[in-house]
């Protein structure tokens, strides 16, 4: 399903990778690493800065999440500092989540800033057709 999303979505939106998510993609087999490095190797690289840095503060503080899951707080943080229109993940367990999305968007409502939508690559698939699965 990944593959699916990816063969179209460079056509179909304007993507971005973070600095973190480059940081991720490298860890592994080595083979499946430089695979995950060229998927992305021409997109534009949102850069870690003092914005981000606050966001994750405040989330790491106000989110609730907790062991592991404060690792993934990076992420959002630099969809809403770059103000993205979509997170997309698979992690559903820390970051594609109601609980956390709902929490999320109270937080952002108190800083008045824009929360993305967050949803899984199979949530932005498009039928043959040209609509939305």
């Amino acid at each position: 399903m990944t593959s699916e999303w990816w063969e179209t979505a460079k056509e179909r939106f304007e993507l971005f990778v973070s600095e973190a998510v480059l940081q991720e993609i490298i860890l592994g087999e080595p083979e499946m690493a430089a695979r995950r490095r060229e998927i992305v190797e021409e997109l534009p690289i949102l850069e870690l800065n003092e914005d981000v840095r606050h966001l994750v503060r405040a989330y790491e503080k106000e989110l609730g999440m907790t062991g592991q899951a404060k690792a993934d707080v990076i992420h959002i943080a630099f969809a809403v500092a770059y103000e993205m229109d979509y997170l997309v993940t698979w992690n559903c367990a820390h970051i594609a989540n109601g609980e956390v999305i709902r929490r999320l968007l109270q937080i952002n409502q108190r800083l008045n800033r824009p929360t993305p939508i967050i949803l899984t690559p199979e949530e932005l698939l498009e039928t043959s057709g040209g609509e939305k699965k």
